[in-house]
């Protein structure tokens, strides 16, 4: 659990790192890349530990699939609640796939 606590954590921040500018399309670029390496830095001292934390229960595929379904969950509700953008059909069946392909990873053959 506090792997996927962890990977919760930094992928609110390198969501915010990757799409937070949007909103500010007049703010120079070198300026958002700045901040968005700055915001990343962070990202990371909390990923490195959670997946380092995670290795001990989880092997890398695992792992892997565990961050991205965080991270696509942790992008919805930015987009959504911060970007104003509206979720679609299509995304849902999208998603029902992804979480097809969690099952297929996590059962034990």
């Amino acid at each position: 659990m506090r792997t996927i606590l962890l990977l919760f954590l930094s992928n609110l921040f390198m969501t915010t790192a990757w799409y937070w500018h949007l909103k500010f399309r007049e703010t120079d670029l070198w300026k958002v890349i700045l901040i968005s390496w700055l915001i990343a830095f962070v990202e990371y001292c909390i990923a490195v530990p959670a997946n380092r934390i995670g290795s001990y229960s989880f092997n890398a595929f695992e792992l892997k699939t565990i961050q991205e379904v965080v991270s696509l969950a942790v992008f919805v509700a930015f987009a959504v609640f911060y970007l104003k953008e509206p979720v679609r059909w299509n995304y849902l069946v999208g998603f029902g796939l992804i979480v097809l392909a969690v099952y297929f990873i996590f059962k034990k053959w």
